[in-house]
């Protein structure tokens, strides 16, 4: 549905947030942003797969996880792949290409946003752009996660301003852009 430009790869490089490698604080900062915007009951989107063995670790259940079975092109440990295999809830398969958002992917984020149990989307191929998307659909005062390769965890509170940093991107992509507003169930304009 939608494809990364070439000439765009680089601005993909830069973390939308903070860098981390402590689970634990990542946490605290995003109960943080929970209150500042007063919505207690907003998710956390873990995208990939040791991004959300290390949340599991630090004791907090992503709302919506997204895996592949890989890190920075490579298979996970044996001890994450285990971990997350045995993780409970609703589990949806998923396939998307590199460096693309397909379609399934989309509806496959709208759909375990509004599940009220934790939801993991299995992607067949790789989840490396979706957390544009995942910030797009995620309430305000949500959180997004996703991992910075060789440097940690980076945390995306859900902002309108972090929204509206995601939406240029989202749409500087190749593709219906109107078309994935429809799949994620949100406007073009949505704060």
């Amino acid at each position: 549905m939608l494809t990364l430009p070439e000439d765009l790869r680089d601005a993909f490089k830069e973390p939308m947030g903070p860098v981390t490698t402590d689970a634990e604080t990542l946490v605290a900062a995003a109960a943080e942003t929970r209150g500042t915007y007063g919505t207690p009951d907003a998710p956390i989107v873990a995208v990939g797969d040791v991004v959300t063995y290390h949340l599991r670790e630090a004791g907090r259940i992503p709302e919506v996880a997204l895996v592949d079975g890989r890190t920075e092109r490579e298979a996970v440990r044996p001890a994450i792949a285990d971990a997350l295999a045995r993780s409970e809830g609703r589990r949806i398969a998923v396939e998307n290409p590199a460096a693309g958002l397909s379609e399934t992917l989309l509806n496959a984020i709208a759909e375990a946003l509004v599940d009220p149990d934790p939801v993991v989307i299995e992607v067949d191929g790789e989840e490396d752009l979706a957390a544009l998307p995942a910030i797009l659909a995620t309430p305000i005062g949500g959180t997004v996660v996703y991992g910075q390769p060789g440097k940690g965890m980076v945390r995306v509170a859900v902002t309108p301003e972090s929204r509206a940093e995601a939406r240029e991107l989202f749409e500087a992509l190749d593709g219906d852009v109107e078309a994935a507003y429809e799949r994620l169930r949100i406007g073009n304009d949505d704060e």
